[in-house]
């Protein structure tokens, strides 16, 4: 009896191995090709003997690089497995041209000079930030964020996203900014990206430089 149970399992076994054999071998694997061209400046037109390739940025804003990628037409989502390929292609590209100029990334070192454009740049907006923040111009009857928040006291910017009960939701920072101009300052919201609002969290933030992040701590 246990004979006969054994035979019977091994001739499953078997069939299950020639069925896993069947589809490996029904099916096709291939493993889709990224090819890299070259790179080219941002400034430039792809030349028209590469059409049908593809451009991608490099995080230095001003190097395009070319690939090929089988499967894949210009402007349309690649698959996840060839979108890794091209990522890490595009790494490897950056890392080399890490070491022909100086990028604002860590493991490259900057000049004395780099370092004061960085610096000057960084304060001009904190600065801005720190204006407006004193000034009721955000508003409509004369009260500035510094009323309630002197010296950005009481912001802790170090602690968002997290859950804010007035919009009843989870809110970044700038969430909240807006909130108070538009009700303690009777103001026109900011748009999330303009020039103000980047300068106010610039700002807050600041105060709070050296302060371990605590994203959702209330």
């Amino acid at each position: 009896m246990k004979r006969n149970r054994l035979l019977l399992l091994m001739a499953a076994a078997m069939s299950f191995t020639l069925v896993l054999h069947s589809v490996s071998a029904d099916t096709d694997v291939t493993r889709p090709e990224v090819r890299y061209l070259g790179t080219m400046s941002c400034k430039e037109a792809l030349p028209s003997n590469l059409e049908g390739v593809r451009l991608f940025k490099l995080c230095d804003g001003e190097t395009k690089v070319i690939i090929a990628a089988d499967g894949t037409e210009p402007g349309r989502p690649m698959a996840r497995p060839i979108a890794q390929m091209v990522a890490s292609t595009l790494l490897t590209a950056y890392q080399d041209l890490k070491t022909s100029k100086l990028l604002a990334h860590k493991d490259v070192p900057h000049t004395p000079r780099e370092k004061e454009t960085f610096e000057s740049e960084l304060n001009k907006m904190i600065q801005n930030g720190y204006t407006l923040f004193h000034s009721p111009e955000l508003g409509t009857n004369g009260i500035s964020c510094d009323m309630c928040h002197p010296d950005g006291a009481n912001t802790h910017p170090e602690t968002y996203p997290k859950f804010q009960t007035q919009l009843k939701k989870a809110a970044l920072l700038r969430d909240m900014i807006n909130w108070c101009i538009e009700n303690p300052l009777e103001g026109t919201k900011l748009d999330d990206n303009s020039e103000k609002m980047r300068a106010l969290e610039a700002y807050i933030l600041s105060t709070r430089k050296g302060t371990p992040l605590e994203f959702g701590k209330h």
